[in-house]
This record gives C-alpha cells, structure tokens and sequence, in this order.
C-alpha cells in the first residue's frame, strides 16, 4: 500500500525534481551517487543486472576516490536506488540523465551511438507525463537534435493534452518545473569529469552547459543543479549543437596542448635540450598556462582518444574535414612518445631489449584511476613484451582490468623485492604518488643493472643518479646528441655540500663514454 504524500513533502517534491540516471558505468554512477549527495532522489538504471547488484551492495565497480563512501552513505539515507527497470524510472523521474556510452566505432573513428539510442529508444514510448531528458554522453554535433525527434515521435506525453497534464504537476506526479514542459522535452549536459576528481568535478564543477530548446527546459535543468548553481557556478545556455561541440571542442584543445609539448620534447632530444625548463617559460606567458604542458608518454583514456577520432569523423561528414586535419598529426604525435620510450629503453640496453627483466611501474593511464582504455602504459609494455623482453607490470588498482587487456605480462599490485630482483630497468609510466615516492638506493642493489626511464617526469632524476642510477626521461638531455646514452659516473662523496650546479656537472658526461651495460 502507498503511503499519501504529506502536504510538506508534496511541497518539496514541487521544488526539488526527482532524478534518474540511465547507465551506470564511470560517468553515470558518478552522477547518480552525487546528484543524491546534493540533497536529491535519485534512481538510477542499467541492463547489467550484476553492476546493479554491486551498487545496491555499496560496492563501485571501478575505482574513484571518494566515491564508494558517498555511495554508502546515500544508500542509508534511502535517497539512492538502483533499478533495471526501465518503467520504473519512467514513473518515478522528472529529470532523466541519460549516461551511455559513446565508445569508438569497432573498425572506424567515428561514434559508437548504439547504446544511447537503444537507452532513449527504450525510455521514451514509457514517457507518458511531462519530463525533461538530458543527454550527458559525448556525442557529434547534430545526435541531441535526432533524439528530440525521437523524443517527439516516441513519447506518450507528447501526443496528449500535454499542455493540460502540465498545468496539473501535483496530479500528473511531475515536479513543477517539469509539469511546465507541457510533455517530453531534451536537453543536453554535457559532462567534464576528471578521472581521480570526478566527485569533485560533480559536486563542485567549473562551468555548467545547457544545451536547451526552450526556457521551460531550462528552468527545469536549474532546478536539477541548484544546489551547484547556488554555489555561483557559472551556467552558459546555448543550443544543442554548441553544448555538443563544447565537449569534443574541449577535449580536442587539450589533447593538442599535451601533443604541443611532446612535439617539443622530439625537438628537445634532437638538440640535447631541456624540455621541462622549456615547458616552465612556456607556463609563465598568461597566453599559454602551464595547465596540460607536462610532457610524457602522451594522453590516454577513455575519452580523449576516441572524442578526437570522432570528432575529425564527423567533420568529414559535415564537409569540413580539413579544418580539423591537425587532429590527425595530434593523434600521431601522441602515439610516437610510446615509441620513443622503447627506443630510449633500448639504447641504453646494448640496443636490445630481448630477455631483459623490465620492470613497468603503472597500467592505469592516469594514476587515482583503474581505467586502462588506450592506456600509454599499457601499451609501452606490450611493446616491451613484443621485443622479447620479459615484462612485470607493478600498479596499486588497474592489474585485474590490465590482465585482461593485455594477458602476457606479469602483474603486482606492489613494488615488492620479488619483482624488482634480477630486473635490468624500470619504466615508469604512470606517475602514482607511491612511485614517486620510492627509495632508489634501496632498489639499487636488487636490479641487475640501475637504469630507469622515467617517461612521466615523476621522479627527482638528481636522487636516483645520487644513488648510481642511469636516469633518462623523453626530452631531458643525456650529455649525448641524439640518442646515445651516458655512463653515470659516481658523484663525489662531498656532494651534500656541493652547489646544486656542481653536482649537475658532475653527473653530465662527455659524448664518447662508453654505454651502461
């Protein structure tokens, strides 16, 4: 038996929408645990029965700081549910965010939208009182226009008095700003998580994106964020396509400005130049910023990659590929830093990495995170692997998915002595604060040989050449024009009293010393 509403409640259920989340992977059970942490009810919905059983137990499927408290948390308070019912969260939602998956296409660059589509397809015909859809997955410009239409054509609400039943909120069981709908309309939202930040980024975000096609979709959308919007984060209201494009837009300056700087380390080693002193002078010029100019093994993930591909395929079809042509160079650029840290490994190897012990430390492509989608690391130690070499890959949270990415390596969740035994180089490749933080005169006498490539620019290369290591990183000189690679000789033993550039000196060698091996 239902329970009557009390006039407070019905009050508050005026004011404060009642929220769905469809998809629950990274972004949408993200959205939905944090939406409900803002005071919100939130059901939310997947077609995987056993993620749906995982979060009801307060368990995240994947790692993200924070986030599996806040989960329990709202569990307890009943604000949070899960659901694989679809007509469930048709009755119970005014807002629905739609959180699918856009991956790349299997065999092309373009937008996979199959999953948005069966979702939307399978919401809409249960859409039979007013609402407001708000599409949050990163999609080519001109997709949220096609759901409109579909919206329109599919939705039960839109083919009655809806006019009538959003005149009645209370009786038609909407909120009051979607009872002002007049029926099913859309929006679009489009997300800007961090992997690692991602709560934060929820709860307290930069900017928020209303791609709207009319004031009562946005008054609606305000409602959804007002406790963000009460914070006095800025809202920018635009149409479908810009909100579409500030997403693809956005990801593709930043990976432009990662590949920038790699670009720069290729010019770097060419001439034995510094690339991080280069990237500082850059970072104080007020055009530039020092945001996204950290060279290293270039960018990964599960957006970055595949929203440039798509984005330069559906420039194609628009008819303006040309325009955005150098995302194809940014691409390649940041696919050769893979390459180059097997080259800069192999030479300082003999020149072969066959049956070397190598020791990988990172899988994750960013640390704080377990995603391994298009991970730099990941694929510098399939590399390593396809050399012959004999590769152990060492990260706090990403082995259980890297073991099924790439099955021909051997995992540790810890830098232990087993591993490290015996190893005749370490790769770091994913910059965990625990890496950074590792003892290389403790490690020193475990490897066969001290040599360690730091692709990340994570480690303090003065330390580890301190304690006899030969430290090498992408775009940082080695005293060899171009690629050979020095000895390390020892630096004198009143070097704690040495002035800083004495020591560099010390360390730096000439072009002809003979290579570690």
């Amino acid at each position: 038996m239902t329970t009557p509403e009390r006039p407070d409640q019905a009050a508050d259920r005026t004011s404060r929408p009642r929220l769905t989340v469809i998809g629950t992977g990274y972004l949408g059970a993200t959205h939905a645990v944090c939406m409900a942490e803002l005071g919100f009810e939130v059901l939310a919905v997947d077609v995987d029965q056993s993620k749906i059983e995982r979060l009801s137990a307060g368990e995240i499927p994947f790692f993200e700081p924070d986030l599996a408290d806040l989960l329990r948390a709202n569990l307890a308070t009943g604000r949070l549910r899960f659901t694989t019912s679809f007509e469930e969260i048709a009755a119970f939602g005014d807002v629905h965010f739609v959180c699918v998956g856009t991956p790349q296409q299997a065999g092309g660059n373009g937008a996979d939208l199959s999953h948005l589509n069966a979702a939307v397809g399978r919401l809409a015909p249960l859409l039979t009182r007013p609402c407001l859809v708000v599409g949050k997955s990163t999609v080519p410009a001109g997709t949220a226009a096609d759901i409109a239409q579909t919206l329109a054509r599919l939705a039960p609400a839109n083919h009655t008095n809806g006019a009538a039943a959003g005149t009645n909120g209370a009786a038609a069981g909407s909120s009051g700003a979607a009872a002002a709908l007049g029926g099913v309309q859309l929006a679009w939202n489009p997300e800007f998580l961090r992997e690692g930040f991602a709560v934060a980024d929820t709860l307290r975000p930069d900017r928020l994106v209303f791609g709207v096609a009319s004031p009562a979709a946005e008054g609606a959308l305000r409602a959804a964020f007002a406790p963000v919007i009460a914070q006095g984060v800025p809202v920018i209201v635009t149409d479908y396509a810009t909100a579409e494009l500030v997403k693809t837009a956005a990801n593709s300056f930043l990976a432009t400005k990662i590949s920038f700087i790699n670009a720069m380390a290729e010019v770097c080693e060419a001439v034995d130049a510094d690339v991080l002193t280069l990237a500082e002078a850059l970072s104080h010029d007020v055009r530039i910023g020092g945001n996204f100019l950290r060279p290293g093994v270039g960018f990964g993930g599960g957006c970055l990659p595949k929203d440039i591909r798509a984005f330069q395929a559906r420039a194609d079809e628009l008819g303006v590929g040309v325009a955005l042509r150098f995302l194809g160079e940014i691409d390649e650029i940041n696919n050769r830093r893979r390459d180059r840290v097997v080259e800069l490994l192999a030479a300082a190897l003999d020149g072969t990495l066959a049956h070397r012990r190598l020791l990988v430390l990172g899988a994750a492509f960013k640390p704080n995170s377990d995603d391994v989608r298009d991970s730099p690391a990941l694929a510098v130690a399939d590399l390593l692997a396809r050399t012959g070499a004999q590769v152990t890959v060492v990260d706090p949270v990403a082995t259980h998915n890297a073991r099924r990415a790439l099955p021909t390596v051997a995992y540790s969740d810890r830098v232990e002595d087993s591993v490290v035994t015996g190893a005749d180089a370490v790769v770091l490749l994913t910059e965990w604060r625990q890496f950074a933080e590792l003892d290389p005169a403790r490690l020193g006498p475990l490897m066969r040989r001290r040599v360690v490539i730091d692709a990340r620019h994570a480690l303090d290369g003065d330390r580890w050449r301190r304690a006899g290591w030969v430290y090498l990183a992408p775009g940082r000189p080695t005293g060899v024009i171009p690629t050979g690679v020095p000895a390390q000789w020892p630096v004198p033993t009143s070097a704690a009293s040495t002035p800083p550039a004495q020591v560099a000196a010390a360390t730096r060698v000439p072009a002809h010393a003979p290579q570690v091996g």
